[in-house]
């Protein structure tokens, strides 16, 4: 286990290990500098030139030179070399410090560097002997971290997969999303084998179980929802809203969908895939993640205005707060715990937690020690500890709240 240190500041900058690429503009240039081929060679052939610029940003070499580190291998005199560049060039955005919000919530934050660099690693989960799963999606791979020892397995997907997100069945297997080969796929984690079950959308994106035993999930660019039957393999589609993307059961078995490309908020029925869908007041509303407390209100980060908000499914009504860190601070992840709501503001650095009290509609917020960002998922775990991620910087993560009264 390793518990990385407070940064409070740094940048959305993913060097995928061993890829050297044409550099990537992405309709910006790099400034001229003895370093800037070096940066080309390794950084641009997974972000954009743009990507780098607009980052937030280090101060010092050090600090560069630490972050890079956890996304690609480098020898001491690159790793200088392009630290130095960076700092001169891309120093800290104090505008992109978190409003962090002081509380009665003590929590430890517990992260671990997975083993292959690059392959933003993601979507955590808790498989039922209680290991810790996670995605690498850039490299086409599942990941098990025992948490008590630490030790780490890796098992490599097909190439082509490039898995988005995980989830266990009861039995122990690992079901992963194809995000880029258009399958379902299933891993047996004593043999590693895999079985594959195609789609119709071709980019499956988030999925759940629902207690009647089938697999339901999302496919954002095409816009479609699916349910597949393990017992027979078959997978059921529909046309849905723009961009559907996260996707949860309440607990009255209620299937929940959030679209990330219009305003609105919706419900699938499992037998008949029918789609109801709730219209958010502000037509500039995108949600990526939702989530449901036991009075049945469901919850959303709206990410797009830097709020969240709450549904009244019975009534239609909408009511939102603003995030500590203000319209730009871009909510991204969600969970329930205890009825409390968790998050993240993904737009700032570093990556900041937040908790709100929907009873006193107070905040509360820490920043994640590595900072890099994004949390994109999270999972509650049995004795309700929180997993989660930064895919920068090749980081698994776990949240544990010491009094979960609160």
């Amino acid at each position: 286990m390793m518990r990385t240190p407070l940064t409070l500041a740094a940048t959305v900058f993913l060097c995928h290990q061993a890829v050297l690429a044409q550099p990537r503009g992405g309709g910006a240039t790099l400034p001229d500098g003895p370093a800037k081929a070096l940066v080309e060679r390794y950084c641009t052939s997974c972000h954009t030139a743009r990507t780098i610029i607009r980052s937030a940003g280090y101060d010092t070499p050090e600090a560069w030179k630490a972050v890079n580190a956890s996304m690609v291998s480098l020898t001491e005199s690159e790793a200088d070399a392009i630290a130095d560049y960076l700092a001169k060039h891309f120093p800290e955005q104090p505008a992109r410090r978190p409003t962090l919000v002081n509380g009665p919530v003590e929590i430890e934050i517990d992260e671990w560097m997975v083993p292959t660099l690059g392959q933003r690693s993601r979507d955590p989960i808790e498989a039922p002997d209680g290991s810790i799963w996670w995605t690498g999606m850039w490299a086409s791979l599942a990941g098990r971290l025992d948490p008590i020892t630490g030790a780490m397995k890796e098992y490599p997907l097909p190439p082509s997969a490039r898995p988005h997100s995980i989830v266990p069945d009861d039995e122990g297997y690992i079901w992963y999303t194809g995000n880029s080969n258009g399958t379902i796929g299933k891993l047996d984690p004593l043999t590693g084998e895999i079985t594959e079950f195609p789609t119709t959308a071709g980019d499956p994106h988030t999925m759940t179980w629902h207690p009647n035993g089938k697999l339901y999930f999302t496919s954002q660019r095409a816009g479609m929802l699916g349910r597949l039957d393990p017992a027979t393999g078959k997978i059921d589609e529909i046309d849905t809203d723009s961009r559907p993307y996260g996707i949860v059961v309440a607990p009255d078995e209620t299937i929940w969908v959030a679209y990330n490309g219009t305003n609105k908020l919706g419900t699938l029925n499992p037998e008949t895939m029918d789609v109801h869908l709730y219209t958010l007041p502000d037509p500039g509303s995108r949600v990526r993640r939702l989530g449901v407390t036991t009075d049945g209100m469901v919850w959303f980060v709206n990410s797009s205005m830097g709020r969240i908000g709450r549904l009244n499914p019975a009534t239609g009504e909408v009511k939102e707060w603003d995030s500590p860190s203000g319209p730009r601070s871009h909510p991204y992840s969600l969970a329930v715990i205890n009825d409390k709501i968790w998050y993240n503001e993904s737009g700032m650095r570093p990556d900041a937690l937040v908790r709100f009290d929907p009873e006193t509609e107070t905040f509360q917020s820490w920043a994640i020690p590595s900072g890099v960002g994004i949390v994109r998922h999270v999972w509650v775990t049995r004795d309700g500890e929180l997993l989660i991620h930064q895919s920068s910087s090749n980081r698994i993560g776990r949240v544990t709240i010491k009094d979960l009264a609160n």
